[in-house]
């Protein structure tokens, strides 16, 4: 395309007019303003687009990160959920020749990196010949002591390496740091690949983009032949500190991406000196763990003592030969900043090679020379510790008043060891989205690489990070902020290398499947929290009605019936029962707000949905994307805000729970036809089954046991919330009687709302669970099989019969003795299933 065609282009839309900013390399455009070659396609399909149809193509790119949940933990949520990470829709475009530059010298840096820790932890040559000053490296914490004279297979210490590039002025990269711990930002930027590609498909299709898929499918064949080594059946883990990690979506993706079990430290164990996996069939040997937090956390006995994220002898583990772990323990050292200032020297001195790319320039201060030059240059240059262990801060001395100056060079001077100094960069712009067009924001780039087997390969791709402002421009940029996919162009010729690794033989493992103990309780707590929502949600729905003015409107219930049912129910105090009808009235419209909307109060509906996507969201690796789909749009319909006017709010509070009740219906539908009937299903319809008896023991409690006068008035609600009105009225026409209602939703074996359903489903399932001769089954059984018998040697027309006190006792009894085997059931399988390092019984599997 000419350069003609590109500017009767660029003005045929003034909205998307893009401006970079002077004195700063724009990755788009050239200083003619013409876009370079590599971006013209791209740019030219921008513009024909116009603004308001890119931002109809954006919207399905918005919706798919909500869907997902492409996150990053927000703690000060009410909710407790997470926020959508912040997306930009353009992608970053590299030249496939300036790409071959950024490979080798990426390629060049993690053998460098490797080469060094292998002598650090080794020889430690480098210590002796002067290379590297020795308070460099004994003086950072992140050197494991417990950790030196461990070599790992084959001598790789990194598995996965990221490094982080920027630009500047003059079309240079540089190199700003290295990520050495447990570089993160690998599965944001498969999932920003799958949300540009939805974005802009079109685009994507001309452009010869180099694909990601290839790069993951090597990583994890490098995990199992590596692990393969000590087993014919390898068990991989990833390791992560927890769901409140701010990463943690990424772990669960890339579990769940792999097919590796995602675990937290206390899923595992060491026992002689080997690290297993905590499961419901017993201890389960892991081969390769893939730790996603700093290593210094991994082992409370001889790393950090106040850890409680790691797992206790896992060095020793290590040590022994037992488990491999990626990267290695110890690795976090050559991620200080401090080190920067010696990798020229290093590299002619292990490679024999100049640094392809160079790093930022860096001065550490723990040197006289270096030191002195920067008390000198003080305005010129950024001040950092010289390890993340000492912290994450910049101080900027060009900016700083007289007083704070002192006190930084006096920090520097008493504590020279713990600082750098280093060159600020003006960070390279490229385009971004915005509500009113493109704007040049300032960008960082992400590479990754990892060890293959005999070499280390760079993923074609890259996690780009932008500033939120067009004037923010100081490092570092957290991994939080927006981002936004890179695209590596290609020839046709350069299809995905085959891996060199020979192909990893797995023997059939029945055990693979094995459920991890947190796991079960988890499944366990998503089935009971889906019941008890949906319980709420008919509760209400029911109560509706009540509130309206007309008597002739489909009431099914009055508004002091409505009240008295609440009270027995324990969501409103008894003088509620006694007050006008206004307050009644009062009473249960704030009721109804709170239980749907506040999400604080204990038992609302509201917290409980908090809770159901707490404990989804431990699982989200095990759950399919429709299913997360379904969670969302329920965080989503009560998420909204409350309307103002009564009147909008009654219609605000059916629409939402109408609503709430068919997304209920699509979220179990899913889970019956979708999951495999294995360990992790019984588990999650135990906790169904138990959950929805209670509910339904709860409310024939207060709807028919403890009501003082005419039970006619409650059956009705009864029926509506177990959602058996059509079967009742088929069966018994429209007469209401207590003891059909009780023979509909107790006794009733058929019916899929009924006490006696969930008790018979119970018993099955616990037969299915476990080994018939076990004696532990033996308890769990008993209890379930008591419950059964109990409702079913009731006789339904004695239990709707009051006594001479005019109570319904035998109704009362039944009740509170069938809720006490429940939740003695579900003590009892808390205690042999739920606690961890149990002795193998299962029979079945995930």
């Amino acid at each position: 395309m000419s350069d003609t065609s590109l500017a009767q282009t660029q003005t045929q839309s003034d909205d998307w007019r893009y401006a970079p900013i002077p004195g700063f390399w724009d990755e788009a455009l050239l200083p003619s303003g013409f876009p370079r070659r590599h971006w013209r396609r791209l740019a030219v399909a921008i513009r024909h687009m116009g603004f308001k149809q890119f931002n109809r193509y954006w919207q399905s790119g918005a919706q798919l990160v909500r869907e997902t949940g492409i996150s990053k933990n927000a703690s000060n949520d009410p909710w407790g959920h997470e926020r959508p990470l912040p997306l930009d829709p353009i992608p970053l475009i590299m030249a496939r020749n300036e790409w071959g530059m950024i490979e080798k010298a990426v390629i060049q840096r993690a053998t460098l990196l490797n080469t060094i820790l292998a002598d650090l932890y080794g020889q430690q040559r480098l210590l002796y010949d002067q290379h590297l000053p020795p308070a460099l490296v004994f003086g950072n914490p992140q050197f494991l002591r417990p950790c030196f004279g461990i070599t790992p297979p084959e001598g790789i210490y990194l598995h996965t390496y990221a490094t982080d590039l920027a630009r500047s002025p003059d079309g240079r990269w540089w190199v700003i740091a290295d990520r050495t711990q447990a570089p993160a930002g690998i599965g944001y930027a498969l999932e920003n690949r799958l949300v540009s590609a939805r974005t802009l498909p079109t685009v994507f299709s001309q452009y010869r983009i180099r694909q990601l898929g290839r790069f993951f499918d090597l990583r994890r064949d490098a995990l199992l032949a590596l692990a393969a080594r000590r087993s014919k059946s390898p068990r991989v883990v990833v390791l992560t500190p927890g769901p409140h990690n701010d990463t943690y979506f990424e772990h669960s993706f890339l579990a769940g991406y792999w097919g590796f079990p995602l675990v937290e430290g206390d899923d595992l164990t060491v026992r002689d000196n080997r690290v297993y996996l905590k499961t419901l069939a017993g201890l389960e040997p892991v081969d390769l763990i893939m730790r996603r937090f700093d290593d210094s956390y991994c082992d409370p006995l001889e790393l950090r003592g106040d850890s409680l994220l790691g797992v206790p002898g896992l060095v020793q583990a290590v040590r022994y030969g037992a488990v491999v772990v990626d990267n290695a323990l110890g690795s976090g050292l050559v991620e200080a900043a401090g080190h920067l200032a010696f990798l020229p020297g290093l590299c002619r001195q292990l490679l024999g090679e100049e640094l392809h790319m160079p790093s930022v320039a860096t001065w550490w201060c723990g040197q006289e020379q270096p030191r002195q030059y920067v008390l000198e240059h003080l305005n010129e240059l950024v001040i950092k510790p010289s390890s993340p262990s000492f912290g994450n801060w910049l101080e900027f001395p060009a900016i700083m008043d007289t007083a704070a100056r002192e006190k930084m060079i006096g920090r520097i001077k008493n504590h020279p060891e713990r600082y750098v100094a280093q060159e600020g960069i003006a960070l390279s712009t490229t385009p971004v989205r915005t509500d009113t067009g493109l704007a040049p924001r300032h960008a960082i780039l992400r590479v990754f690489a990892a060890w293959d087997g005999q070499a280390y390969n760079v993923m074609p791709g890259g996690l780009t990070r932008v500033t939120t402002e067009a004037t923010s421009q100081r490092l570092p940029l957290p991994l939080g902020g927006a981002s936004k996919d890179t695209w590596v162009l290609g020839g046709a010729e350069e299809a995905a290398h085959a891996s060199s690794l020979p192909p990893v033989t797995i023997e059939p493992y029945s055990g693979r499947g094995a459920l991890p103990s947190r796991v079960a309780d988890n499944l366990y707590w998503l089935g009971r929290y889906a019941e008890r929502v949906e319980a709420n949600v008919r509760l209400l729905r029911a109560m509706l009605p009540a509130l309206s003015a007309e008597e002739d409107f489909g009431r099914a219930v009055s508004l002091d019936t409505a009240v008295y049912l609440l009270v027995g129910l324990h969501f409103l105090p008894p003088e509620d029962a006694t007050a006008s009808l206004a307050d009644q009235r009062w009473h249960v419209q704030r009721f109804l707000t709170d239980m749907v909307y506040d999400p604080s109060q204990i038992s609302s509906l509201g917290w409980n949905l908090k809770e159901m996507r707490r404990v989804a969201w431990q699982l989200k690796e095990r759950l399919s994307s429709d299913t997360w789909r379904v969670l969302q749009q329920l965080e989503t319909d009560f998420s909204r805000p409350v309307p103002v006017n009564p009147e909008h709010r009654f219609i605000a509070h059916i629409n939402v729970l109408d609503r709430a009740v068919m997304t209920l219906s699509a979220f179990s539908g899913l889970l019956m036809e979708n999951t495999t009937r294995g360990a992790g299903w019984k588990f999650l319809e135990m906790g169904r089954r138990i959950e929805r008896a209670l509910q339904m023991a709860e409310l024939l409690r207060a709807g028919i046991a403890e009501v003082p006068a005419e039970t006619e008035p409650y059956l009705n609600i009864l029926l509506q919330v177990a959602d058996s009105s059509i079967t009742y009225r088929t069966r018994y026409l429209s007469v209401l009687r207590a003891d059909l209602v009780l023979q509909l939703l107790l006794a009733d074996e058929s019916n899929p709302r009924s006490v006696a359903y969930q008790l018979d489903a119970l018993v099955h399932q616990v037969d299915s669970l476990v080994e018939r001769d076990d004696p532990e089954h033996r308890r769990l059984e008993g209890l379930a099989s008591k419950a059964l018998g109990e409702v079913g040697v009731a006789i339904t027309e004695e239990l709707a019969q009051r006594d001479s006190e005019g109570r319904f006792a035998a109704l009362e009894s039944l009740l509170q003795q069938l809720k006490a085997s429940l939740y003695g059931f579900s003590e009892e399988l808390t205690a042999q299933y739920m606690t961890p390092a149990k002795p193998a019984r299962l029979t079945a599997s995930w």
